[in-house]
């Protein structure tokens, strides 16, 4: 089943929650669909969004303020079920703001959600 999480990223918090849920009238992804990052950043600042695994840093693309983002995890990131972290690095400031490790899977839809400062 698709699966749609939701990770709250505060930019006064160095970690955030991340919850899990289904997806209403979700169906079985195929291997073939992207797995997504949708930021919702509420904050006035750009974001540039990191996968992370391991100790490996991979750039996702911008978020920008005050908007929805979505962006694509390349394949390269993950295989199969995979665990990732996601940092929102403010663009012209120093505070990154990393989320807690979550589980993907092929198809799935991650979602970012960027707080106001």
């Amino acid at each position: 089943m698709k699966t749609i999480q939701t990770i709250t990223l505060s930019l006064l918090l160095f970690a955030a929650g991340a919850c899990a849920g289904m997806g209403a009238g979700s169906s079985n992804p195929s291997p073939n669909e992207p797995t997504v990052v949708e930021v919702d950043n509420q904050g006035f600042a750009d974001m540039t969004i990191f996968a992370v695994r391991t100790s490996q840093r991979f750039r996702l693309g911008i978020a920008t303020g005050n908007s929805k983002t979505r962006l694509t995890i390349p394949t390269s990131v993950y295989t199969g079920l995979s665990t990732l972290r996601f940092i929102a690095d403010p663009i012209g400031s120093r505070r990154n703001s990393v989320s807690e490790e979550i589980t993907i899977a092929p198809g799935d839809t991650v979602v970012l959600m960027i707080p106001p400062a």
